[in-house]
C-alpha cells in the first residue's frame, strides 16, 4: 500500500493544508505524524506561553483527526531519527511537510530532506503559512524590499491568493500497530498552574480560529480602520496566536474577507477590510526581512546600533517592566494584559517597547526575549521586526527620535481608561484627567481615591521627559557613523 507521512509543524489544520491535499492526491495511507523536537530552533525554542497553547492545538488537532478517521501520532525528536524510525515501521515512500521560514528551520529541513533523498524516500515541502513565499516578492533586479509600502504594492500587483481547498470528507485510518507517545510526556503545560487567564481568553485549535475570524468578520472588520488602535475597544481579530500555528491560513483569510466584502454593504466595510489586509502583509514582509536578513532576530539591521550606549546596570528597571511595576500606567497595564492573557494590544505593545529600549534604554533584545516567552503569538520574524521597528535600529523602522510619550498614547487611545482600569483596578477610582500621570494628582485627590504613591502604584521608574532628551543624546552619537 503506497504510504506517505504527513509531517505537521506549525500547519495545524485539516483546511487548505497543501501537504495534506498532496499526500491524499497520491497515497493510498497517509500517517499524520507530530515530532517534538524543540532544541531544532536553535536559541529560540519555544517560550512557555507558546508551549501551553501548542499543547491545546495538538490536542485540537489529533481531535479533528479522529473525526475524519484518522489520528496524530506524536513522538519526540530528533525529527530525522523519528522520521527514519515511522518509516521503518509504516514502510512509508514520502514524507510531506509545510515549510517553516526561520533560518533554523529552513537549514533542518534542508538537511532531512537531503538525507531522505538519498534513502530513495519522495519528499516535497508546500507553502501553507504565507501569501507569498519570502524569494517570492522582490525588486526588479531581484534584490529583497527593506520598505513595506512597495513591497505590499508589489503584492497587491500580483494579487492576493485566494485559493482555498475543498473541505475533507474522510481520512484514511492510521494502523493500529503505529504507537503514539503520551502528549504530556511533551511537558508543554506548566507545572505550577499560571495558564487560568489564558485558558479563559483562548480556545486553541482550527475550530476556535474559526469562530475567531467569523466574528470578526461580522462584529468588527466595519470598524476595524478606527477601532484596531483603541485597546480597550474589541477592534482586532487576535488571530496572531492561530496564524503562528497555522490553525487558519491566510489565503482562507483572504478569501472569507473578499466573499464578506461581496455579500455585504456596509458602511466603512471595505476601508476595513484594506487596512486588515495590510496587517496580514506586514506579517508577510517580517518573514521577508528575516530570510533575508537571518542575523536580525538577534542583532541590528542597522549597523550602526551595534555602537549603541545602552545602559549597562539595568537588572531592577528591567524586571519593573517585565512585572508592570513602572508606575506609567498604559506600560504597567499592557504588561498585566500580557501575563494573565498571553497576548498583548499591538497598540500597547509599541508603547511598551518604546519605553523600553528608548526611555530606559535596556537592550530591545531583552524586550524581544521577554515577549517571546510570554506570548501565545510569539513568532520569530514579527517579534524581531517589531521590536527592531520601535527601537529604530531595523529596516524601515520608526526614526531613532521618534520616542511614544506613554502619558499622551495613553489619553489619545485610552480616553475614558477602559483598558487601564480594567488591568490597573487599584487606580480605578482616580479621575480620567490624572489616570495615566497619577504623579501629578494632587495630594487631595489621591487621597479621595484611595492611592498612595510608591504603595498603591509604584512611582514612575523613570521621568519620562529627562529620559527623551537622554535617549535622543545616545542616538545622536552614532547618527554619524558609517551606514547611516
Amino acid at each position: 500500500m503506497r504510504t506517505a507521512i504527513l509531517w505537521f509543524r506549525r500547519d495545524l489544520r485539516l483546511a487548505d493544508n497543501p501537504a495534506l491535499q498532496h499526500a491524499l492526491s497520491g497515497y493510498e495511507r497517509v500517517i499524520p505524524l507530530y515530532i517534538h523536537a524543540p532544541e531544532e530552533s536553535a536559541s529560540w525554542q519555544p517560550g512557555a506561553a507558546s508551549c501551553w497553547w501548542l499543547h491545546h492545538s495538538l490536542t485540537a488537532l489529533d481531535g479533528s483527526l479522529r473525526e475524519h478517521g484518522s489520528r496524530l501520532v506524536l513522538r519526540h525528536g530528533p525529527s530525522l531519527a523519528a522520521l527514519l524510525h515511522l518509516i521503518r515501521e509504516s514502510r512509508a515512500q514520502a514524507v510531506f511537510w509545510n515549510r517553516q521560514y526561520e533560518p533554523a528551520h529552513l537549514a533542518r529541513d534542508q538537511a532531512i530532506q537531503q538525507a531522505l533523498r538519498t534513502q530513495g524516500m519522495v519528499t516535497e515541502g508546500f507553502n501553507a503559512s504565507l501569501l507569498f513565499e519570502p524569494w517570492q516578492i522582490a525588486k526588479e533586479n531581484g534584490e529583497p524590499y527593506r520598505v513595506f509600502t512597495p513591497y505590499w504594492k508589489t503584492c497587491q500587483q500580483r494579487g492576493l491568493p485566494h485559493a482555498v481547498a475543498e473541505p475533507l470528507a474522510t481520512l484514511p485510518p492510521v494502523p493500529r500497530t503505529l504507537g503514539s507517545e503520551k502528549l504530556a510526556a511533551f511537558t508543554l503545560l506548566p507545572r505550577i498552574p499560571w495558564d487560568t487567564g489564558l485558558a479563559a481568553m483562548w480556545q486553541p485549535g482550527e475550530a476556535g480560529a474559526q469562530e475567531l475570524l467569523d466574528h470578526f468578520l461580522h462584529e468588527a472588520l466595519a470598524h476595524y480602520s478606527e477601532a484596531r488602535d483603541f485597546p480597550a475597544e474589541p477592534g482586532t481579530s487576535r488571530l496572531s496566536p492561530a496564524l503562528h500555528f497555522g490553525e487558519i491560513g491566510p489565503r482562507q483569510i483572504v478569501s472569507a474577507v473578499e466573499q464578506f466584502t461581496a455579500a455585504h454593504r456596509q458602511p466603512g466595510l471595505l476601508a476595513g477590510a484594506e487596512a486588515w489586509l495590510r496587517q496580514i502583509a506586514w506579517r508577510e514582509f517580517t518573514h521577508s526581512v528575516l530570510h533575508h536578513f537571518p542575523h536580525t532576530s538577534e542583532a541590528p539591521f542597522d549597523p550602526r546600533f551595534e555602537h549603541f550606549a545602552w545602559e549597562m546596570h539595568y537588572e531592577p528597571a528591567l524586571a519593573a517592566w517585565q512585572r508592570g511595576k513602572t508606575g506609567i500606567p498604559i506600560v504597567d497595564a499592557g504588561m498585566r494584559e500580557l501575563w494573565h492573557t498571553g497576548w498583548m494590544h499591538n497598540r500597547v505593545r509599541m508603547i511598551v517597547a518604546s519605553l523600553l529600549s528608548k526611555n530606559l534604554l535596556i537592550p530591545w533584545q531583552e524586550g524581544a526575549r521577554w515577549f517571546w516567552d510570554t506570548l501565545v503569538d510569539a513568532d520569530l520574524a514579527n517579534n524581531s521586526f517589531g521590536w527592531q521597528w520601535v527601537a529604530g535600529s531595523g529596516n524601515d523602522a520608526a526614526p531613532y527620535f521618534r520616542i511614544f510619550n506613554p502619558v499622551l498614547q495613553g489619553e489619545k487611545f485610552d480616553p475614558k481608561g477602559r483598558y487601564v482600569r480594567r488591568w490597573l483596578p487599584e487606580l480605578k477610582a482616580l479621575p480620567d484627567r490624572y489616570l495615566h500621570k497619577p504623579w501629578e494628582a494632587p495630594t487631595n485627590v489621591l487621597h479621595e481615591a484611595g492611592i498612595r504613591l510608591g504603595r498603591h502604584t509604584p512611582e514612575p521608574v523613570v521621568n519620562l521627559a529627562g529620559s527623551r532628551a537622554r535617549a535622543l543624546e545616545r542616538f545622536g552619537q552614532i547618527r554619524g557613523r558609517k551606514g547611516e
